[in-house]
């Protein structure tokens, strides 16, 4: 059966451009997995480029400078030797991340058709 929302039930044009923004951010390669990792426990540089298969340290080393800026992620140095830095999801971070589950049990469940209708 098929459920057909109700024009009551969609996202408003207003609404939507608003969103625009935020969804080109986490649509970007790799920041979504990214998040992932973080949100799985990954808090070291080396643990989060370990974590994401084929994402090389130059461009992680700019998505997190770019999640940070947004207030998704904080960096922390820790005052050792030799020095550590960790990495954590801001409490708006873990906010997107638990508001994307939904879009990836979408992929999960329809992204096989989509790889046919777009590649």
């Amino acid at each position: 059966m098929t459920r057909t929302l109700a024009p009551r039930d969609l996202i408003d044009d207003a609404t939507c451009r608003e969103a625009t923004p935020i969804l080109e951010f986490v649509g970007r390669r790799w920041t979504g997995a990214i998040m992932l990792a973080l949100g799985r426990g990954a808090t070291r540089f080396g643990e989060i480029e370990a974590a994401v298969d084929g994402l090389s340290a130059r461009l992680l080393t700019a998505r997190l400078r770019e999640l940070e800026a947004h207030d998704l992620v904080e960096r922390e140095v820790v005052p050792s030797t030799p020095v550590q830095v960790r990495y954590r999801l801001t409490p708006r971070g873990r906010d997107l991340l638990a508001a994307l589950q939904p879009l990836m049990a979408y992929q999960l469940r329809w992204g096989h058709q989509e790889s046919r209708t777009t590649g």
